[in-house]
């Protein structure tokens, strides 16, 4: 019977919890969280500033004639051409938002709150095209509408993506159309 009295004599009590502890790995944690977060957004401000050469954005003209289509969705943010990884940030095109976009012959006006619009004039626009991915947003097959175009001597494509999906064929063919018009008209001057 002695070795029973020896293990009941051998129970400790539940330690009490370290305060003091507790506290500072709770804070260092919170100071490790904040500057990760300040490091990042220091990293945003510097894709700005490396992007600085990026003129202004084309606003829309007074005069842009009937629109041809409209659509309303999200616009997912804007990246070197052929390279969906490489976002610009610089002056808002980095900023995702809602967007109402509307094209007409004058080119593709692109209207976002909270954010600042932007126009691209019918000359500048490259290629429409359906993609899965741009910069941060990875969706299924050809469930995004990218739209190329040109802004300085730099070749930009931007995302979106519509309320409803299935518009995003007749806006590639729309935009591809005008495109190839106006390479045509430009041909024949």
């Amino acid at each position: 019977m002695t070795p029973v009295l020896l293990l009941a004599a051998e129970k400790e009590s539940a330690q009490v919890t370290d305060w003091a502890a507790r506290i500072g790995w709770v804070v260092g944690l919170a100071l490790f969280v904040a500057l990760v977060y300040w490091l990042m957004r220091e990293g945003w401000k510097w894709r700005g500033t490396l992007q600085g050469d990026l003129p202004e954005l084309p606003t829309t003209p007074d005069e842009t004639g009937p629109e041809r289509l409209t659509m309303s969705g999200r616009y997912h943010g804007s990246t070197t051409a052929g390279q969906w990884l490489d976002r610009i940030v610089a002056h808002g095109l980095g900023t995702r938002s809602r967007a109402e976009l509307t094209l007409t012959d004058a080119g593709l006006d692109v209207v976002r709150p909270g954010a600042s619009d932007f126009f691209v004039p019918a000359a500048h626009l490259r290629e429409a095209r359906l993609d899965k991915g741009i910069a941060g947003k990875v969706l299924t097959e050809g469930g995004l509408l990218v739209v190329t175009w040109e802004h300085g001597d730099k070749l930009i494509d931007s995302g979106f993506r519509s309320d409803h999906a299935a518009e995003h064929n007749e806006w590639v063919e729309a935009i591809n159309s005008m495109i190839e018009t106006n390479s045509r008209e430009g041909a024949e001057r």
